[in-house]
């Protein structure tokens, strides 16, 4: 039985052959043209879906900035009380934030807490006039006019040292060595400790030679000390700022003094290390900052041209609470480690403390506080029900602890 394929043609001439060649190539062209429209649909479609999720990503960053804005660029006026942890402390007991928690002292003993108000450890001592040094790793408490020091870190105390004079000024490396200014009534002595109380560094000094030892700050390393020194010459006052190494830099040098400056017409009272390369000395009229490991050199010189009321400090700021003269009202300043002013903004109040803690500057003094952004904003200024013996930012947004009467509380920034 013969069945006839009605899609079957047979081409008979050449004719036939042209006619089919044309309507294949037809066919294939519309099937490009096909494909290049579908191609330009799909890619019109995904530029939507780019051009929408770039919209709503710019509508989520328009939004997190304005939140942003919203909550740095205002000034709160109160607090609320989010929890309060009750704390055994005496009432006259001091506190100090150190590492994660707090340190409780009194001259009784001292106790370090965790930001729960949870004692993790105490230690018993008797310290008439307790004062404490803190830095990153390792902190003291010693005896103002006495003759003892202890020496702890975060998870407990690593020595006490007993010295045979005084002790005037006093300061602590990161692995817990203690370098001393000690009263003397004809020559004070910079004597350097180990935790176990063994004398490493032993300098005399004198009134006539080297000048009377004003402050005393170590490297992180115990390596470099930094001693400013007061003496007078042609019957005006000279500062002297001397750096001694105790390490191969030093090793040739005379009582191993690597760097020496004087600074006339100028008191400088305090010095200090703020990281391992870079410290710094302020007098009564400037500034000056050191860097260099092994052998600081003066790279900043600034002129302070107002009375300077309090000097403060972290890692990356110097902070200055300067007097204005005439129109009342202080003046707050930030430098950063290459001497250059970062912020200056005046303020009224008067607070006897004055710190940098979390990037901020927190001012205190009984119940009111002030609190400033680096970037000059004043975040807070106001009263806390009771007055405040500590108070520094914790996680969560507008968060503090402040410790008072009532204890350890976790507060809010509120307006």
């Amino acid at each position: 039985m013969n069945r006839k394929n009605k899609d079957l043609r047979v081409v008979r001439d050449s004719e036939d052959v042209d006619k089919l060649v044309r309507r294949i190539m037809d066919n294939t062209e519309d099937e490009e043209t096909q494909m290049a429209q579908l191609e330009e649909q799909v890619k019109a479609h995904k530029k939507k879906i780019r051009i929408r999720i770039l919209i709503v990503f710019i509508l989520i960053v328009a939004v997190s900035v304005g939140i942003y804005l919203f909550i740095h660029l205002q000034t709160y006026t109160n607090v609320r009380v989010a929890n309060t942890y009750p704390e055994a402390g005496s009432t006259d007991s001091n506190y100090k934030e150190f590492s994660e928690g707090v340190i409780r002292y009194s001259r009784d003993g001292m106790a370090y807490l965790s930001r729960q108000g949870e004692e993790k450890w105490n230690q018993a001592y008797q310290i008439k006039t307790p004062t404490v040094v803190a830095g990153d790793d390792c902190a003291i408490i010693f005896d103002k006019g006495g003759n003892d020091v202890v020496i702890f870190q975060k998870d407990g105390v690593k020595g006490e040292i007993h010295t045979t004079l005084p002790i005037e000024k006093a300061t602590v490396s990161s692995q817990g060595i203690v370098c001393a200014v000690l009263k003397d009534s004809s020559s004070p002595k910079i004597v350097c400790y180990d935790t176990a109380g063994n004398i490493l560094v032993e300098h005399k000094t004198s009134l006539t030679g080297t000048g009377y030892p004003m402050d005393v700050a170590i490297s992180s390393d115990a390596e470099v000390m930094q001693v400013t020194y007061l003496y007078t010459q042609d019957g005006s006052v000279t500062s002297r700022v001397v750096y001694y190494n105790f390490g191969s830099a030093g090793e040739q040098e005379t009582d191993h003094q690597v760097t020496q400056e004087e600074y006339k017409g100028t008191l400088m009272a305090e010095g200090f290390f703020m990281n391992q390369k870079i410290s710094a000395v302020v007098g009564d009229n400037m500034l000056t900052i050191y860097q260099g490991e092994s052998v600081p050199k003066e790279t900043s010189q600034i002129k302070i041209d107002k009375e300077i009321k309090s000097v403060f400090h972290d890692n990356k700021y110097i902070g200055l609470v300067l007097k204005n003269e005439g129109k009342g009202g202080y003046e707050l300043r930030l430098y950063n480690t290459s001497g250059k002013q970062t912020l200056s903004k005046d303020f009224t109040g008067d607070y006897g403390n004055v710190k940098l803690s979390g990037g901020q500057v927190i001012m205190y003094d009984g119940n009111n506080c002030s609190i400033f952004l680096k970037s000059g904003i004043q975040k807070f200024e106001g009263e806390i029900e009771t007055n405040i013996r500590e108070i520094f930012p914790t996680m969560g947004v507008n968060k503090y602890i402040v410790i008072n009467a009532n204890g350890m509380e976790n507060v809010r920034l509120v307006k």
